[in-house]
């Protein structure tokens, strides 16, 4: 399946718009990650566990947008966006929702 941020495929033909779909996932920070982060954060450096943590939210929600598109009987999907956002009273939530239109190509 092509899943693509730009609104057209280029050398395909949209044949059929199936409509908005999402894919959402929302995962806990855990004490450990936080530790680790905070270490970074006094003796500087890229935060791997958070890092990680990103990436797997981000390729489980766009696992999950390829689901919605096939239930919704596209193909491809075009014009996708991905958000972050922390939640939770310490922060300690990651939501990641990826978006974009269901299309069938040929």
């Amino acid at each position: 399946m092509i899943i693509t941020t730009t609104p057209n495929i280029e050398g395909k033909k949209i044949i059929e718009y199936k409509g908005v779909v999402f894919g959402e996932v929302i995962t806990g920070v855990n004490f450990l990650k936080d530790f680790a982060a905070g270490l970074t954060n006094i003796f500087g450096g890229r935060s791997g566990s958070y890092e990680g943590e990103l990436i797997q939210a981000r390729e489980e929600a766009l696992k999950e947008l390829q689901k919605r598109v096939e239930m919704a009987g596209g193909n491809a999907v075009v014009g996708v966006d991905i958000d972050y956002e922390v939640l939770g009273q310490g922060g300690n939530m990651l939501m990641v929702t990826a978006s974009g239109t269901a299309v069938r190509i040929e």
